[in-house]
C-alpha cells in the first residue's frame, strides 16, 4: 500500500488513513463489481429468453417493441462497467504503490453513488430511470439487500455523506488524485496548455454562473483557435487527429475549470463521430 498523499489536515479526518481501511474498500468495490456484472447476465439472460420464445423473424418487431427495457439495459450494464473500470484502476493503483487517501476517496464516492443506482435505478434522464424491476432481476436485487452483500454495503454505507465532504474538502486545498497513465510529451503539453486555460477562466466562470450567462463567444473563439472542436477528427477533413485520449485530457482539464468548458469541445467531438461513422 502506498503511503497517504498529502490532502490537508487529515488526522483526525481521513476516512481512509490506513492500510487496512483502503485495502477493505478496495476489496468491498471489486466484490461489487462482481455482483454488478451477475445483474447484468441476468438481465440479458431474461431478455433473450424473451426474444428465444418468438419466431426470428419477429425479434426485430420485438425489440423495437421493448425498446425502453433494452435502453435500461444498455444503461444499468454501462453503469456495472464503470464499477468494475473503477475497482480495476485501483487495484493497477494500488499494485503500483500509489492507492493513497485521495484516490480512496475517489473511488469510495463513485463506487457508492454506482451502488447506489444498480440497486434503486440508473438514471438515464431526468424522468427516466433503469430500475431493477423493469429488467427481470427485483428478486436478486433483494437478495443482495438482504444478504448485505457488497453492492448494498457500499449503497448504504452510512460515511458516505462524509466521503464526499473530505473528498470536496481535499479537492478545495488542491489534492488531485494519481494519474494512473504517465501521458507521452505531446498529451502532458496538452494538458499543461489546457490546465492554464482553465486556471485563467475560473472566476470569470463563476460570474457567468453567477448570472446564469451563456459562454461569451470570444471564450468559444478562443478555445477554437485552440483546436478544442477537432481534436479526434481526421487530419483530412480539417481536426488534429490526436484521438480519444486527448479528446479526455482536455475535457478533463476544462471541466475543472467550469464544467461549461469542458463539455463544449466533446459535444462537437461525438457530433463529428457519428457524421463519420454513420453518415448524415
Amino acid at each position: 500500500m502506498a503511503q497517504d498523499a498529502v490532502v490537508g489536515e487529515r488526522a483526525p479526518h481521513a476516512a481512509f488513513a490506513d492500510d487496512r481501511k483502503r485495502a477493505s474498500l478496495l476489496s468491498t468495490v471489486t466484490q461489487a463489481a462482481d455482483e454488478a456484472a451477475a445483474l447484468v447476465d441476468e438481465a440479458a439472460r431474461r431478455l433473450k429468453a424473451d426474444l428465444g420464445a418468438v419466431a426470428p423473424a419477429d425479434r426485430r418487431a420485438m425489440l423495437a417493441e421493448r425498446q425502453a427495457v433494452t435502453h435500461a439495459l444498455s444503461w444499468f450494464a454501462t453503469t456495472a462497467a464503470a464499477l468494475a473500470q473503477a475497482a480495476a484502476t485501483a487495484r493497477r493503483l494500488d499494485e503500483a504503490g500509489r492507492f493513497g487517501e485521495c484516490e480512496a476517496l475517489l473511488l469510495a464516492v463513485g463506487a457508492e453513488e454506482y451502488a447506489a443506482q444498480l440497486l434503486a435505478g440508473v438514471p438515464m434522464s431526468q424522468t427516466e430511470y433503469a430500475r431493477p424491476h423493469d429488467l427481470g432481476i427485483a428478486g436478486t436485487v433483494s437478495s443482495l439487500i438482504a444478504q448485505e452483500a457488497a453492492l448494498a454495503r457500499l449503497a448504504h454505507d452510512p460515511d458516505r455523506h462524509r466521503h464526499r465532504q473530505l473528498l470536496a474538502a481535499a479537492l478545495a486545498k488542491g489534492a488531485r488524485g494519481t494519474d494512473l497513465v504517465d501521458l507521452d510529451e505531446t498529451l502532458a503539453l496538452v494538458r499543461e496548455t489546457f490546465a492554464r486555460f482553465a486556471d485563467a477562466h475560473q472566476e470569470d466562470a463563476h460570474r457567468w454562473h453567477l448570472d446564469d450567462a451563456l459562454i461569451p463567444l470570444e471564450v468559444i473563439a478562443e478555445l477554437a483557435e485552440m483546436g478544442v472542436f477537432g481534436l479526434t477528427i481526421a487530419e483530412e477533413f480539417g481536426g488534429a487527429g490526436l484521438g480519444k485520449a486527448a479528446m479526455c485530457v482536455v475535457s478533463e482539464e476544462l471541466s475543472r475549470g467550469y464544467i461549461g468548458l469542458g463539455s463544449l469541445g466533446t459535444r462537437s467531438e461525438i457530433a463529428a463521430e457519428l457524421i463519420m461513422t454513420g453518415g448524415t
